[in-house]
């Protein structure tokens, strides 16, 4: 099976960035253990096998569908600074980048069987969708029942929860560190199994004809994909504060920045 992950150019593509970062844990300012979690675009690419069956028989065929779903994967980005943003002092800076999740990363899509409730081998498409039925893809040709078995691919953006769980590390006059883990939770994929009577989806010789259409749901809303804990990130010392910024694999923002805290010995 040939995935093609997807490039990470998102034009036309809008999402709500809602971040959700959780207050410093300690009265000083200190980043002790806390969550920050963005609403971000996640690119997937997604490949399915259908297999046909009782293509000719009442009450009608069974098409069966199994695959993979890949992301383009997600980085991050912490930034160390000797005083907070919009100073006008001298500020000096490091920044430290980790991928958390690879491109291609993927899940794998078990078997589920589609109904079709009609007979006389009719033509197949199928469509992916989100969890509410809005359109992700076009409508793929499959083929006519007996043609089987099938394949189709689409590339497509979908959102997805990023959270961090972020650890205080070291802290001195050398150098300041933290360590992070945490997951990516998708968004819901569903797939619209179309059975028509004839391979014209807008008419044809047979145009009172409605199509069957059959919802299954692929991905469900939720479904995580976790990364495990980072090797510890590090920048300037000096009790620095530290932000941090989820990234696409291309090393661009796709949330806000983060204020997590100042590095603080001692937690």
């Amino acid at each position: 099976m040939g995935l093609i992950v997807v490039g990470l150019v998102l034009a036309a593509f809008s999402v709500a960035l809602v971040p959700l970062a959780s207050t410093a844990s300690a009265s000083d300012g200190a980043i002790g253990v806390q969550s920050v979690s963005a609403n971000v675009p996640m690119p997937v690419s997604v490949h399915i096998d259908a297999e046909s069956s009782s293509c000719e028989n009442s009450p009608g065929p069974t098409v069966t569908l199994s695959g993979i779903l890949a992301v383009a994967g997600l980085g991050v980005q912490t930034i160390f600074q000797n005083n907070v943003k919009g100073t006008h002092m001298h500020t000096e800076e490091t920044m430290a980048t980790a991928v958390l999740i690879p491109a291609g990363e993927s899940l794998s899509i078990p078997k589920q069987p589609v109904l079709g409730g009609t007979g006389g081998n009719p033509f197949i498409w199928v469509q992916f969708t989100d969890a509410n039925g809005n359109a992700m893809s076009d409508e793929i040709f499959l083929g006519r029942c007996v043609q089987g078995p099938f394949a189709a691919d689409a590339d497509f953006v979908i959102s997805a929860l990023a959270r961090a769980d972020i650890t205080g590390g070291t802290c001195d006059n050398t150098g300041s560190t933290i360590s992070l883990s945490g997951e990516l939770s998708l968004s819901g994929i569903d797939a619209k199994v179309i059975f028509r009577n004839n391979d014209n989806p807008v008419g044809g010789p047979h145009k009172n004809d409605q199509p069957l259409v059959v919802s299954i749901e692929l991905v469900p809303p939720g479904m995580s994909i976790e990364f495990q804990k980072q090797p510890s990130l590090g920048g300037v010392g000096g009790n620095p504060w530290i932000y941090l910024a989820f990234l696409n694999t291309a090393g661009e923002p796709v949330s806000d920045t983060f204020l997590l805290g100042r590095c603080v010995q001692d937690f």
